[in-house]
């Protein structure tokens, strides 16, 4: 299951974040979405925590489209047939840098924090529903797709904190 990700950051990384959010936020009202927006600012607030955090030196305008690139990857953002969408080139203009400079921040990030296409920590809540790595878990020595288990299952797997919530209940 997706972890809690939390928007706290140590004083020192605040300046920093808050300019990193400032156009994290104004990028996804403008093209994204909120769910990516709220995504954003945790990734951001994440960096800000890691010692020393990676976002103390460099431009806001990297890291910004980085963090956004990072989760773009992750959620298939520049596949055209997604909602929202966004070619990675479009991306890196609309923070006036180069792709290569949003693709070298974002493969720092993912490489800094693990993250995988579909990761589950960072799919965006709208995902959810369709990524697979959130719905197959092992029972009884078997992968299954947890929805297409009995009730009973999938209450336990829930009360265990292994999936968002109970899928026969939706």
């Amino acid at each position: 299951m997706p972890k809690k990700q939390s928007e706290s950051v140590p004083g020192v990384s605040e300046p920093a974040y808050s300019a990193i959010v400032n156009l994290t936020d104004g990028v996804c009202q403008k093209y994204l979405n909120s769910e990516y927006a709220t995504l954003a600012r945790q990734l951001a607030a994440t960096l800000a925590r890691k010692r020393p955090s990676p976002i103390l030196r460099g431009k806001p305008e990297i890291w910004a489209c980085g963090i956004l690139y990072a989760l773009g990857t992750v959620n298939f953002l520049f596949d055209k047939t997604q909602t929202p969408h966004i070619r990675a080139d479009e991306l890196c203009a609309v923070f006036g840098i180069s792709k290569s400079s949003g693709e070298n921040k974002a493969r720092l990030i993912r490489d800094l924090l693990k993250m995988y296409p579909l990761d589950p920590n960072w799919c965006v809540p709208g995902n959810l529903e369709q990524n697979p790595l959130v719905w197959t878990l092992q029972v009884n020595g078997m992968m299954v797709d947890i929805r297409h288990m009995p009730r009973e299952v999938q209450a336990i797997a829930y009360e265990k904190g292994l999936i968002p919530y109970i899928p026969a209940d939706q």
